[in-house]
């Protein structure tokens, strides 16, 4: 069976680690003396979150003991005040191996609910003789105050896209695989600073050729191509109704998308008409009011047909 590339190729130091060299920096000296706060990793999804966890516990603990040290949760699988009281108070209070701590990290501990969150306090307070926590989050405003303000909060941007070509240069070279110029650079779209899903992306890419190109790629990750987008919005603006909504259905049923991946890919190619910036914004208004529709149950069709007309609507009045 084929080894999973994102787990294949995660650092496992943080000197390995790509980007948030600030970040990078002050997790090293906490290694370095090993006084290690409890902490906030806040971040969007894919930009080292838990590879510098991991990363973290490799360095302090060292490579025979860090898993035994080092205990790893998901807050989603469950969101209640029970895997507080059950897994997490379990593994706080027993004693570390040949180590002063141990680590807990807490992976989308931003959905686990107020009541759970208050219970966490309390363990978090009861047991910092022997336990660390590191908390992983998409939104730190989600997390209590009383949690905040007893961790050291390290906010994780998006990959700039140079550092996500460098590492999948690296992937590439180690794959064997041919990269095309334009192939990186649709990568690079595609993920949107998030290197986890580049990785995946490239995976899946690679499942059918070892030559990456930017069709391929457009075409194994259900995202369409910005320049296909583009003619859409412009032939809606143009007043052609029938033809942007073909070309709609095209998009639909060529990349398999759906209406709130269309939305989305709308929302980025808005920013790359030649429209002055107050027609933008007003586009902008009306993308953000289907968006809102979609996500409360709407049919897709129906509202992006909604989308198109309004479009239509708008370069009219333009004219």
């Amino acid at each position: 069976m084929q080894e999973i590339w994102t787990e294949k190729y995660r650092p496992k130091t943080l000197s390995d680690l790509v980007g948030q060299e600030n970040i990078i920096e002050r997790l090293k000296a906490y290694a370095t003396t090993k006084n290690v706060p409890h902490l906030i990793f806040a971040g969007p999804p894919g930009t080292g979150k838990t590879t510098a966890a991991l990363a973290l516990a490799h360095e302090v603990f060292g490579e025979h003991h860090w898993s035994q040290n080092f205990q790893e949760l998901n807050a989603s699988d469950e969101r209640g005040i029970g895997i507080i009281r059950g897994k997490i108070k379990d593994f706080a209070r027993t004693a570390p191996i040949r180590a002063t701590f141990k680590i807990i990290f807490l992976d989308e501990a931003d959905s686990l609910t107020q009541e759970a969150q208050a219970a966490l306090r309390r363990t978090i307070e009861k047991h910092t003789h022997i336990c660390r926590f590191i908390l992983s989050v998409n939104y730190s405003s989600k997390v209590i105050e009383p949690i905040q303000s007893r961790c050291a909060v390290f906010r994780f941007k998006p990959l700039t896209g140079e550092d996500v070509k460098k590492y999948i240069r690296k992937i590439a070279t180690k794959e064997q695989l041919e990269i095309t110029p334009d192939g990186l650079e649709s990568l690079i779209f595609i993920a949107r600073g998030d290197m986890r899903k580049a990785i995946n992306v490239l995976q899946v890419g690679a499942s059918m050729d070892k030559k990456i190109t930017a069709e391929l790629l457009y075409e194994t990750s259900a995202t369409a191509r910005p320049e296909d987008v583009k003619l859409l919005i412009n032939t809606a603006l143009g007043g052609n109704f029938m033809a942007a909504r073909n070309q709609l259905y095209d998009l639909l049923i060529t990349y398999g998308l759906s209406g709130e991946e269309i939305i989305r890919q709308i929302h980025r190619t808005i920013f790359d008409l030649t429209i002055p910036d107050e027609h933008k914004v007003q586009l902008m208004e009306k993308t953000g009011e289907i968006e809102f529709r979609l996500v409360e149950g709407s049919n897709d069709h129906i509202q992006l047909e909604s989308l198109l007309a309004q479009f239509v609507l708008f370069g009219k009045k333009l004219k």
